[in-house]
């Protein structure tokens, strides 16, 4: 029986009128969805919320995630400096979501409500009624839930065909739409009212991305000027951020796939990758820095295997890992050893991944598309193009592809998939301006076919998702192998579970997968510095028994199958060298560790790394902004400068002395940073000593 075709929607210039098409045709309560990140409409969202507000009669159930928002200036230096920025960045007609301010005031009317399954990271974490209504939810799970929930209407911002074809495309956001849709309807309830937001500043995705008008019931088309596209301004990469990033990509291999997510550790990450293709000196002489070795022959042959500090030598595919090494004779003290310490451990003696540049290059196949991808496709590190074509697919895998096999693959291949994408500027004009045979290769999907191998083909996606490296970060790991993604102890949700469990889980179900959580092994806070491996804690994202490789600044360490005893010893490896004793000791009380004798070394240390990789920071190798920057030359001079400042007045003894060191100091100040600080003319004490503070922290901070 073939189905009648759907009706041209209605089409609408007033959001107001597509707001008031939306109350006329839905009667009762509002169950709205609205798509994660750069697809959500804002303002048809704040026209919605203008409605809702006026009629309390009418309930209003709000289901969506990541609701962006730009960054509030703040007060003192910080206003001064970003203020500017952001009016620049975002723009002074940027819409921010009005739900998100009511519920950062906690004023969300009672008559209405939000529920989101991904949270800006640490946005609300004082909002009782986002903390109160946030849902866990694997991203997979959500289209379920959903149609739990009685969705009875979805709002979309879209993009329009160039070439005037009438077709609209999903582009950012083809994550949960389609998903969604298809189960609220199997679920038995009503197709949903669906209404799109054209943007014209949204790039052109065609391929799955795009649709018939038909799909959508009402079409918005808002007059201009129209805002800017929310842009993530890309920050600073760190020394630890480099170091794990550099470690982390020893475990991908040529002709592999490729997940990351998104911050410094992803952008450090694809810097690395791509110093490995384009610059292959350059990127063993970091990963000498870092301690690595080359085990005859050069990093170029492809094959060498690596003696490295902290676990590196290894196969992936093994089982087994070091014991970290014991010193019988000596006493449970935290001392210092170059010898036989806790960073010296490897794994089974075995050949890695081949280091040399990429011939076979990777596929990209990520839930969220972003900045790292955009460079990873120019300089040819993603390139290995898959079909779907199953039969094509097991010829390529067995070499038994023909011309035409290859030929197919060449014409219609895919190198990028994605579920949504979110970046900068530059990142969307890299979309928009692509040539249409290079944007052919990049195809967004269902969250359900990326996150996932079950439910669709997945012979098909076994063979396209060889050898897949899911690279995530986590904010903790526990010494057992649990990890700490998106919750703090008290149950307060900083950010959510997203994809990450559905990536850990698939690269246990994939042969010659690997799950890899990236983490920085401590962090500041307070002047206090604490250890983000960590003996136990009351909330985890990732089970331990879902173990699998952790990266630090400090190293690998690799626990798939390993007993605990194992994994413990591996964990601390790669903590600081100021919390491997504590960790040891919580381990021997629980039974966990043998009463031995240890020797703990002091090589884990930010001032060891700083030394290490300062003459790389000299030679351009490691720049602070790898995949581009959106702040000005002096803007990146004062972002290490405020930095420098906000650690050095981190405490109330610490603030005073820098104060007066502020104060009394001479030496001429940064003319331009001053100016762009508003501090070229002051008035008053505190003017004044802001201006002395801001002149210090850049001395301070050129000297470097």
């Amino acid at each position: 029986m073939s189905l009648s075709p759907r009706p041209e929607p209605v089409r609408f210039q007033s959001l107001a009128d597509a707001v008031d098409f939306l109350y006329s045709r839905l009667p009762g309560a509002l169950h709205v969805g609205a798509p994660l990140g750069l697809g959500k409409p804002h303002r048809l969202l704040n026209a919605l919320y203008e409605r809702a507000e006026r009629e309390p009669t009418r309930r209003l159930h709000l289901y969506t995630a990541l609701s962006l928002d730009p960054p509030a200036a703040g007060k003192g230096l910080e206003a001064r400096f970003l203020q500017p920025f952001l009016e620049r960045h975002f723009g002074d007609d940027y819409p921010r979501l009005a739900y998100v301010q009511a519920l950062k005031r906690n004023a969300l009317p009672a008559h209405m409500e939000v529920e989101e399954f991904y949270l800006q990271s640490g946005a609300l974490l004082r909002s009782q009624a986002a903390q109160r209504r946030y849902a866990s939810l694997n991203y997979t799970h959500v289209a379920r839930a959903l149609a739990e929930r009685g969705v009875n209407a979805v709002v979309q911002k879209v993009a329009a065909d160039p070439s005037g074809s009438g077709r609209l495309s999903l582009s950012c956001n083809t994550d949960l739409t389609f998903d969604a849709v298809d189960a609220i309807v199997a679920s038995g309830l009503p197709r949903p009212l669906l209404i799109a937001e054209v943007d014209p500043l949204l790039p052109w995705i065609d391929g799955s991305a795009a649709v018939d008008a038909s799909f959508f019931d009402a079409v918005a088309t808002p007059p201009g000027p129209y805002p800017k596209l929310f842009g993530l301004p890309r920050q600073p990469v760190s020394d630890a951020d480099y170091a794990i990033g550099f470690h982390a990509s020893t475990l991908v291999r040529d002709g592999g796939t490729l997940q990351i997510g998104i911050g410094t550790l992803a952008d450090a990450l694809c810097h690395a990758l791509v110093l490995r293709h384009t610059d292959n000196a350059a990127y063993w002489r970091v990963l000498e820095a870092l301690g690595y070795k080359k085990a005859g022959g050069s990093g170029n042959a492809g094959g060498s295997a690596l003696a490295h500090a902290a676990s590196s030598d290894v196969d992936l595919s093994s089982n087994r890992n070091a014991m970290a090494s014991i010193a019988p004779a000596a006493p449970l003290e935290h001392t210092a050893s170059s010898d036989v310490d806790l960073s010296s451990t490897s794994n089974a003696k075995a050949t890695i991944a081949p280091l040399a540049p990429f011939s076979v290059g990777l596929f990209g196949c990520s839930e969220m598309l972003n900045e790292g991808f955009r460079r990873l496709v120019e300089v040819g590190v993603i390139k290995r193009k898959v079909v779907d074509d199953l039969d094509v697919m097991r010829r390529l895998h067995d070499g038994r592809a023909d011309a035409a096999d290859l030929e197919r693959l060449e014409r219609e291949g895919e190198y990028l998939q994605g579920g949504f994408y979110l970046g900068s500027q530059d990142f969307y004009d890299w979309l928009r301006d692509m040539p249409p045979a290079q944007r052919r290769g990049i195809s967004m999907r269902r969250i359900s076919e990326v996150n996932e191998l079950y439910g669709g083909n997945e012979t098909l996606e076994r063979l396209q998702r060889r050898d897949a490296r899911f690279f995530n970060s986590c904010m903790m790991a526990t010494a057992l192998g649990a990890a700490v993604s998106d919750t703090l102890d008290d149950g307060r949700v900083v950010s959510g579970v997203g994809g990450q469990y559905n990536f850990v889980a698939m690269a246990h179900a994939l042969p010659n997968a690997r799950s890899v959580l990236m983490l920085r092994a401590t962090r500041d806070g307070g002047g206090e510095t604490r250890s983000n491996v960590v003996w136990n804690y009351p909330q985890a994202t990732i089970p331990r028994h879902l173990r699998d490789v952790y990266v630090t600044e400090y190293g690998i360490a690799h626990l798939r199958g390993k007993t605990d005893e194992d994994c413990i010893l591996a964990m601390a490896a790669i903590a600081g060298s100021g919390f491997q004793y504590p960790l040891l000791q919580a381990a021997i009380g629980a039974g966990k560790l043998a009463p031995k004798h240890y020797r703990l070394s002091d090589r884990n240390t930010p001032q060891r790394l700083r030394a290490a990789l300062a003459p790389l920071r000299a030679q351009g190798v490691l720049p602070d902004y790898p995949l581009g920057s959106d702040f000005t030359a002096v803007e990146q001079r004062l972002v290490k400068a405020l930095a420098w400042l906000k650690a050095n007045t981190a405490t109330t003894g610490a603030k005073a002395r820098t104060a007066l060191k502020a104060w009394f100091s001479g030496g001429a100040a940064d003319a331009e940073a001053m100016r762009r600080m508003g501090l070229e003319r002051t008035a008053g004490f505190a003017e004044r000593l802001e201006a002395r503070l801001v002149a210090l922290a850049m001395r301070e901070n050129s000297a470097d």
